[in-house]
């Protein structure tokens, strides 16, 4: 071999190198460019010249979203809203104990009930009256043929008929089941008796009828209260009575209804009247 051939293929040595190493680098270059970007907000890129004049997003915020605010408790019942001993308020209780003040009281905003049937065309205060038209009209709707018998009596008819009954029956069995004038319910214009038209009038049995058990279980959505309920006859003063409704307005209503307490006496916290003072 001459001398410039062996020096052709020492100088075609280094040559071969250097393009095989190019050629490793061509065909290594489309796989570093498959490489996945930097997630933004990681440091790539970031504090350095490779990231100058490049925005960047703000971190996300790691502060908890805010919680909704709690509904305000519901505040206590407020059981002075009205008076107890007012014969006018809506809340009085009148009992053996509790006599009515004065004696001959009567209501200055009776109204007779429309629209409904009433045996002897007696008035009642006017919010009872409304609201008995609405009870009986629910009692209806349900099935239940629902009439008034008995609602605003005045201090002289209170009088001949605790008389009447006291001649029939003597005072201690009268005292049972009828309020002597002036302590009487009726006499508020706030209570009512109903009937359906079946054969509990004024009976106890009246209670345990679809109607009577409708109306103690509906009673407290219009305001009424079954004023002289079973087991409670040391407490009123007066054998069960499931005819005889008291309108107490639906907020105390529902909360006796809510509490399960079931007379006005334990209710307030007032003594139980068994019986007259005299």
């Amino acid at each position: 071999m001459s001398l410039p051939q062996t020096t052709a293929r020492a100088a075609r040595g280094p040559r071969r190198a250097v393009a095989a190493l190019g050629l490793a680098l061509a065909l290594t270059a489309p796989l570093a460019g498959c490489a996945d970007e930097p997630a933004p907000g990681s440091g790539a890129g970031s504090g350095s010249e490779a990231g100058a004049g490049r925005s960047t997003s703000p971190a996300p915020s790691t502060r908890p979203d805010p919680e909704p605010e709690a509904d305000a408790a519901e505040p206590p019942f407020d059981r002075a809203a009205h008076s107890l001993d007012d014969p006018a308020s809506i809340w009085v209780v009148s009992n053996k104990t509790r006599p009515l003040a004065p004696l001959d009281f009567a209501p200055a905003d009776l109204s007779t009930p429309q629209g409904v049937e009433n045996e002897f065309a007696q008035p009642l205060r006017e919010p009872a009256a409304r609201a008995v038209e609405t009870l009986i009209a629910a009692a209806g709707a349900a099935g239940h043929e629902v009439r008034v018998i008995s609602a605003y009596r005045d201090y002289a008819t209170q009088v001949a008929l605790y008389d009447r009954y006291v001649a029939r029956d003597g005072a201690a069995a009268a005292d049972t089941y009828s309020a002597r004038p002036g302590y009487s319910e009726h006499q508020t214009g706030l209570a009512v008796d109903l009937d359906d038209f079946g054969a509990c009038y004024l009976d106890a049995c009246f209670g345990e009828t679809p109607a009577g058990a409708w109306l103690a279980e509906h009673a407290a959505e219009h305001g009424f209260v079954v004023r002289y309920p079973a087991g409670k006859q040391e407490v009123t003063g007066f054998t069960p009575e499931p005819w005889h409704f008291r309108y107490v307005g639906p907020e105390l209503a529902e909360e006796m209804r809510r509490t399960g307490v079931t007379t006005l006496e334990e209710f307030f916290g007032l003594p139980a009247a068994p019986g007259y003072a005299d």
